[in-house]
């Protein structure tokens, strides 16, 4: 799979785990930065991965950062991205199941470097089920195209 991947400053150790790791699967990696522990703003790594991702360039994308909230806010604003936060083992199925999501987020102040492995590794294998989701995911496409959609009442 082909997988752009990048951290903040909070992100660059536990990024540079996920790269190993990955790669040693056989994953292609697109490391976007940073690559110091000097502060850098977020939201144009955000960007940058998002629109790999969204036009087609990486499979998924990968965020890191340090509690993950402002990078999925910002993932979320990219059209054509469905970012979700990774905490935990539900959090990160229920991403892909039925969100389809397309980058993960971790947050190294919230979860150690070993659930960070193991909920990335869960998040790749997951397939989208597809069914009711679909409809939903639907929906919220059209919402970022910015269409009406029916109000029900």
């Amino acid at each position: 799979m082909r997988i752009a991947i990048a951290a903040d400053h909070n992100g660059v150790a536990l990024k540079a785990r996920l790269i190993e790791r990955l790669a040693a699967e056989g994953h292609q990696l697109d490391d976007r930065g940073t690559h110091s522990d000097e502060v850098v703003d977020y939201p144009a790594l955000c960007l940058d991965v998002g629109h790999l991702v969204a036009g087609g360039k990486a499979d998924r994308g990968i965020i890191v950062g340090g509690s993950g909230q402002g990078e999925h806010i910002a993932c979320n604003k990219v059209h054509g991205i469905r970012a979700g936060l990774g905490f935990d083992r539900l959090t990160t199925e229920i991403s892909r199941l039925n969100n389809d999501s397309n980058v993960l987020i971790l947050g190294t102040k919230v979860i150690g470097p070993e659930l960070a492995e193991e909920l990335t590794d869960l998040w790749l294998t997951t397939e989208f089920r597809g069914g009711i989701h679909q409809r939903r995911v639907d929906a919220i496409m059209t919402i970022e195209r910015d269409e009406s959609m029916a109000v029900q009442e």
